[in-house]
């Protein structure tokens, strides 16, 4: 049986992947130099499939400044000119970042926590918007969206079988260099010792108030999220 701290560790663990992987596309659309001028000219001349909504709208809106949001937008013009990302471009760029395990999965959850609108694809706003959260936002607000991810179903709860779907996922990315080797029933395992703990009323389900409260508990989670609030 796996011990109370090995499945707390999971969970901090889950919560830094979910940051850490939007650090991987913020470095794969790149955080280019700031040397370049024409950065706001491109933003406005730029004919694109979908335009973005203007600068000064998506400033009020995310907690990024005009400046990070032009430095931002030319990444992601560059990598996605048609000015919007499907799922099968985040498999393919998740795959080059974990080349040792399967990261199809988990970039499918995570494609359906940046659509918001669940279009199908994802746009320049859906993508600064969740990275503010997830860089910028308080507390808070990052447990919000780490719940989202984990209620697969959007139903406003995580029931097991979501988060052993979400487990599995994160293990299948790490591929071989998850340690222990895994045994088929570890994720859970793991996610029997999560419920233990998150589920207050032990109703089976895992709200979004007792999700906020457990973590909000666990210091090494507060800690994991507020690691990577000066990357930018």
């Amino acid at each position: 049986m796996w011990a109370q701290g090995e499945s707390e560790g999971l969970q901090t663990l889950g919560i830094v992947v979910v940051v850490c992987s939007s650090l991987k596309l913020l470095h794969y659309l790149g955080l280019i130099d700031l040397s370049d001028d024409k950065l706001e000219d491109e933003l406005e001349m730029t004919v694109v499939c979908h335009r973005p909504e203007g600068l000064e709208q998506l400033e009020a809106q995310t907690n990024f400044t005009k400046r990070e949001l032009q430095i931002l937008y030319r990444g992601f013009k560059n990598e996605c000119p048609s000015g919007v990302v499907n799922e099968d471009t985040f498999k393919q760029i998740y795959a080059q970042f974990f080349p040792h395990g399967d990261a199809s999965m988990y970039a499918h959850y995570l494609f359906h926590a940046f659509d918001t609108t669940q279009t199908g694809s994802v746009k320049f706003e859906d993508f600064v918007t969740a990275l503010s959260i997830l860089l910028r936002g308080s507390v808070h607000e990052k447990l919000r969206w780490t719940f989202n991810l984990y209620d697969i179903n959007k139903d406003g709860y995580i029931n097991k079988e979501e988060m052993v779907d979400i487990v599995q996922a994160i293990y299948d990315m790490m591929g071989k260099y998850t340690y222990p080797v895994l045994k088929e029933d570890t994720p859970r395992q793991h996610v029997d010792i999560f419920f233990q703990k998150m589920d207050k009323n032990r109703d089976g389900v895992v709200t979004l108030d007792e999700f906020l409260e457990s973590c909000q508990e666990d210091d090494n989670i507060i800690k994991s999220l507020q690691l990577f609030q000066n990357v930018m």
